[in-house]
């Protein structure tokens, strides 16, 4: 392809929404542009990077037993309740009737598709194993999309849905995935690691999502050196026994109240007190499903509400309202505490190693000192609730854990039979007696890939292109159009190459070779050939590997020997 037959509209900066590096190199180097909020159209070189990386997935879901297909993405109301979703997935799903006045949705995910697909041609057990994915458009209606590509509301995405007799089945299909999305992100030229995550909305029994690393990620996550394990944030486990930090004995006093005039915030009530963050119990009053809990953390943790849902067993929990707080505890949040509450009380497990501890006496600007969980207050329940920090034991080893940054580009899903009861999606076993079919479910979002690519991969040029998901592999510049000798023998190297099969991309503008080099350096292509003033002078062409800044150089007469060798070099 030559620049001047495509449509490559770079821009010297970036648009003043964008707020991360992937989104603003995207929009310079043309890719892709912005149509509404959350919506955006792929340029020429931005589908080509698409089409590659859909073609990698492609051919790991078929190397791994999956098969292709391509679902509706307007579904019906009806399926959605059959499910269960249609109230419970909130509003990201867009719901909207029909001139019949009939409700559909823009799918978001395809479970009630899928599920209504198979249960009406799948009757047999000698029919399963069965693995279906489909590369289509989803749409999630998003409160504040951002970052581009990374949350958008429209989005391209990979999603597979596996249909199996049993569990022993099910997990044969699951390993099977897990190692073809492993196949997958390094044939993407990703650094990349899987993590165990929460089910969320999806639902299921567990989950791995692959996390792309990057310091710019959205995510924490949490892994062990020394044993391997890694769960993101939200689903990381912390090995106890914990020697909690009390600062007392076995003998602990009675809890004394203190006036603690304008002091709300752990660290405004800790200087104040003058203890330490670690000493005070910090209690939060939250709204599990229809029924409120006091949640305690130490003073320097935070909340997991997710951990906290799966602990209560809750579909939804959230922060009760400061009226909510008043009403229930006579305090404004900051002077709340767990001495007294009548509601039930769910304690980390940190709680319980503390000795001699502050927190909230339930009157507005009082606290207690001298508190001791299980004499002065009893849990109703003690769990992990909290956030893994680094430094915390590994739940398997009980080595430190460490913190490292991520984004999300793929996760799977063991589902079991939460959709095919409800939907009642059913065959036969060898026996004759019907049964409902083990599911898993398997997403990768593609646009999100290419993005976390460019997250991972960049400079203060540009993009650093990955060979095998770049718009094209090699760039041929000829720095001066109007030299006969340089336009000239470049076409010829252009023809050649391309009729051998390489992937090129030929700059023939009529333009200066400062801005040629420049767009060169921002579409990051992995090989940039540049016939110039060297050929001019000695004959050869420089050849430049844009993520190393290697320059070598060669006739024309062994370019495509050296060009092979280099490709071959970059391939993961």
């Amino acid at each position: 392809m030559k620049f001047t037959q495509t449509f490559i509209p770079t821009l010297k900066d970036a648009p003043k929404d964008a707020e991360i590096i992937s989104h603003k190199l995207l929009f310079r180097a043309g890719l892709i542009r912005k149509l509404s909020s959350g919506i955006y159209s792929y340029l020429p070189l931005g589908l080509r990077s698409i089409q590659k990386i859909s073609n990698i997935i492609r051919e790991g879901m078929s190397t791994w037993g999956a098969r292709e297909v391509l679902l509706p993405l307007v579904l019906q109301k009806d399926l959605w309740e059959e499910s269960g979703r249609w109230q419970a997935y909130g509003k990201e799903l867009l719901r909207f009737q029909d001139r019949h006045e009939k409700w559909f949705t823009l799918g978001p995910t395809h479970e009630e598709a899928i599920v209504d697909l198979v249960r009406n041609d799948v009757q047999s057990y000698k029919q399963l194993p069965l693995n279906l994915y489909q590369i289509a458009p989803k749409f999630r209606d998003e409160i504040r999309p951002r970052f581009g590509l990374m949350r958008g509301r429209e989005f391209i995405m990979k999603d597979g849905y596996s249909f199996d007799m049993d569990e022993e089945q099910a997990n044969k299909t699951y390993q099977r995935m897990y190692d073809a999305y492993n196949w997958i992100f390094k044939q993407c030229g990703l650094n990349f690691r899987a993590v165990e995550a929460d089910t969320g909305t999806i639902g299921g029994k567990f989950s791995h999502e692959f996390m792309v690393l990057a310091n710019t990620g959205e995510e924490a996550i949490v892994s062990c050196e020394a044993c391997g394990y890694a769960a993101n944030v939200e689903k990381a486990e912390i090995g106890y026994p914990d020697s909690g930090t009390g600062t007392a004995g076995e003998e602990s006093p009675a809890p004394a109240l203190v006036e603690t005039p304008g002091k709300h915030t752990v660290e405004e009530v800790s200087g104040f007190l003058k203890v330490r963050s670690s000493d005070i119990i910090k209690t939060m009053i939250v709204k599990a499903d229809d029924t409120f809990v006091a949640a305690l953390v130490r003073g320097d943790r935070e909340l997991n509400p997710i951990k906290l849902k799966n602990a209560l067993n809750a579909n939804e929990v959230q922060l009760a309202t400061d009226a909510d707080c008043v009403g229930i505890s006579g305090a404004h949040a900051g002077s709340i505490g767990p001495v007294g509450l009548k509601i039930k009380i769910i304690a980390d497990r940190e709680i319980a190693a503390m000795r001699n501890a502050v927190a909230g006496a339930n009157q507005d600007d009082h606290h207690y000192t001298g508190i001791t969980p299980g004499k002065d207050f009893q849990p109703a329940l003690i769990a992990d609730i909290r956030n893994a920090v680094a430094g915390d034991q590994c739940p398997h080893c009980f080595k430190p854990l460490g913190i490292t940054r991520g984004i999300e580009v793929g996760h799977i899903f063991k589902l079991g039979t939460k959709y095919s009861l409800k939907m009642h999606a059913e065959f036969l076993d060898e026996s004759g007696v019907s049964k409902p079919f083990v599911m898993g479910c398997y997403g990768i979002g593609v646009g999100r890939t290419l993005a976390a690519s460019i997250e991972q991969n960049n400079d203060n040029d540009g993009i650093i292109f990955p060979i095998t998901i770049a718009p094209y592999e090699i760039e041929l510049i000829a720095i001066n159009m109007k030299d006969k000798d340089i336009s000239d023998t470049a076409e010829a190297v252009y023809r050649e190459m391309k009729d051998r099969g390489f992937d090129i991309i030929y700059d023939d503008r009529d333009i200066s070779p400062g801005m040629k080099l420049k767009d060169a350096d921002l579409l990051g292509f992995p090989v940039r050939i540049v016939i110039g003033k060297k050929f001019k002078n000695e004959g050869v062409v420089e050849i430049k590997v844009r993520k190393t800044g290697e320059v070598i150089t060669s006739t024309t007469q062994a370019l495509v020997e050296k060009i092979t060798a280099l490709r071959k070099s970059l391939l993961p």
